[in-house]
C-alpha cells in the first residue's frame, strides 16, 4: 500500500547513480507526522529534488558528448534533473492547498529518459 510523500521521502532516478530526498516546499499546512506533505508541483530541480549523483543516459547531451570523446565508453557526468511534466499519478482525492497530494507509487519522467520513484518514503507508516 502507498504511502503519502512527505519531505525526506528517498527517490532513485533510473540513470542516477545515487538516491536524493525530497523536499516538500508547495504547501507547509498540512503535514504528516510532523513533515509536510508533498504534492503534484513539488517536482523543481535542487529545490525539491536534488541532483542524482552521476548521470548515466545517453539522452543526456553531456554524457553523450563524454561518451563520445571516450570513444564509445559510458562516461557518465553530474546530473543535471530536467522535468518532463510533473509527478503522475497523484492522490487525487486527497488536496494540500488545493494541490493534488503525492503518494510513494508517483513517478517523474526526466526529460533525459530516466524515470523517477520513490524508494523509501519519508513516513513510518499508514495513520490511522
Amino acid at each position: 500500500m502507498a504511502l503519502y510523500a512527505t519531505t525526506g521521502t528517498q527517490c532513485l532516478c533510473s540513470f542516477g547513480t545515487a538516491p536524493a530526498a525530497l523536499n516538500a516546499t508547495q504547501q507547509t499546512t498540512v503535514m504528516m507526522q510532523s513533515k509536510p506533505v508533498a504534492t503534484i508541483l513539488d517536482c523543481q530541480p535542487n529545490t525539491n529534488i536534488p541532483p542524482f549523483a552521476m548521470c548515466t543516459s545517453l539522452a543526456n547531451p553531456a554524457v553523450a558528448a563524454a561518451t563520445a570523446a571516450a570513444l564509445g565508453v559510458l562516461t557518465p557526468q553530474p546530473c543535471t534533473l530536467v522535468p518532463a511534466g510533473t509527478w503522475i499519478p497523484t492522490q487525487q482525492k486527497v488536496m494540500a492547498c488545493n494541490k493534488p497530494c503525492l503518494m510513494t507509487d508517483s513517478t517523474l519522467m526526466c526529460a533525459y529518459a530516466g524515470q523517477i520513484k520513490m524508494t523509501v518514503p519519508g513516513q513510518s507508516g499508514v495513520l490511522q
